[in-house]
């Protein structure tokens, strides 16, 4: 049988986009993708955190159906309040969908849904992103007030969780969810487009590194992420200082507020070969992959994934990520393809880049690990728990 599914999500997302198109040709699937807003799509944006003007340079609306709601907020956004479309309602009662998938529970629009699904008898599907290890970070009084909310409010009108890996699985047991109720759905990225750009440029990594005016003789370490508090870039420049070699480079591929701050220290200090790339779009962060050497994702609280980490494995690099890195349960094997280090802690980071600098075999043997991992995160894999779902939520309704 093919299955009614609407996707609900608060703006066209490069990383969403590909899983949609990819769901709507499954046969079993008949999708349909409601846009609360209508960011990054019609012109040039700007970007609070990235601080510059810009539009995705990749295709984000071909491949499959969708509709862009009315937006009746003042200042249209991806705040709760940021998205108000009331328009949801008439669309759920119209096509009876078998199922609504909405992506977390931090807009108006996706409590609208929620309820107006449940009052016209369409099942109720959350994927959010919170990890179980940022949870106990937050002070005991705040987790006092949201487990009840959560638990007793919202989670029993969810039919089917769809968890995007470990840590979230356990947020969601934590507030009780039942684990017939859990469906893995990974976070992945186009491990098709990205490894295909790795096959075609894999040779050409000295040649690039000349036209992108980078040392050719060097170690680079690579980071691909906003310039921002919440990713901790301070983290591996304070890092990177600590490491005695001549041989090291560091390329910060991303921009933001924090971007002065650094350049600064990195003067003051007369650190060598530290290079700031600025913001590159998606038509050209295949590049920097390509030239690197080790991946590293300091970040800290409010990383719930750090989808570049599943990037950068389709390019074969070790990976680096703090404790914080919402994946860092399933995407890092301690030893294996990479480390995984407390957050802030600029002695262990140092220790596992000097480590990798200095061996270049060890460098060889976890980026074959990152991609042979890689490949299990997958849109495929996402497709299959999906269609789970839907065929659990089948039989439940009909009992």
């Amino acid at each position: 049988m093919t299955y009614k599914l609407a996707a609900l999500t608060s703006h066209p997302i490069q990383y969403q986009t590909p899983l949609f198109r990819k769901l709507a040709n499954h046969p079993d699937i008949d999708l349909t993708v409601y846009f609360c807003w209508n960011f990054g799509i019609q012109k040039e944006q700007i970007d609070t955190e990235f601080g510059v003007k810009f539009k995705w340079d990749i295709p984000l609306l071909d491949g499959y159906k969708y509709k862009f709601l009315l937006n009746l907020s003042l200042k249209p956004s991806g705040s709760f309040f940021g998205c108000i479309n009331p328009g949801i309602i008439r669309e759920i009662f119209k096509h009876k969908y078998d199922a609504i998938w909405v992506h977390g529970w931090s807009s108006f629009t996706n409590l609208l849904a929620v309820l107006s699904a449940k009052a016209f008898g369409s099942k109720v599907f959350l994927r959010g992103e919170n990890p179980f290890c940022h949870e106990l970070t937050k002070p005991s009084w705040k987790r006092f007030i949201k487990k009840p909310l959560l638990q007793y409010g919202l989670f029993p009108f969810v039919d089917a969780f769809l968890y995007i890996g470990e840590e979230n699985k356990a947020f969601y047991q934590y507030y009780r969810v039942p684990d017939k109720k859990l469906f893995f759905t990974p976070y992945c990225v186009d491990n098709k487009r990205f490894y295909g750009e790795y096959v075609k440029l894999r040779e050409k990594k000295f040649e690039l590194r000349k036209t992108l005016h980078l040392p050719h003789d060097k170690v680079i370490i690579l980071y691909v992420a906003k310039l921002i508090d919440k990713k901790r870039p301070f983290d591996l420049l304070y890092a990177y200082e600590t490491i005695p070699s001549d041989k090291k480079a560091l390329v910060f591929v991303g921009e933001g507020y924090l971007r002065k701050d650094m350049e600064r220290y990195m003067q003051d200090k007369g650190l060598k070969d530290v290079h700031f790339t600025g913001f590159k779009n998606q038509s050209e962060v295949s590049l920097y992959y390509a030239i690197g050497d080790i991946f590293v994702l300091p970040s800290g609280i409010g990383e719930t994934w750090g989808l570049v980490v599943n990037e950068a494995m389709n390019f074969r690099l070790p990976i680096v990520v703090s404790d914080m890195v919402g994946s860092n349960k399933n995407l890092v094997s301690q030893g294996g393809n990479g480390f995984v280090f407390p957050m802030g802690d600029i002695t262990k980071l140092g220790g596992y880049l000097k480590i990798l600098m200095e061996n270049k075999d060890l460098r060889g043997d976890m980026g074959k690990n990152s991609l042979d991992l890689v490949k299990k995160y997958s849109y495929e894999q996402d497709i299959d728990g999906i269609l789970t779902a839907l065929d659990h939520t089948k039989e439940a309704k009909s009992k």
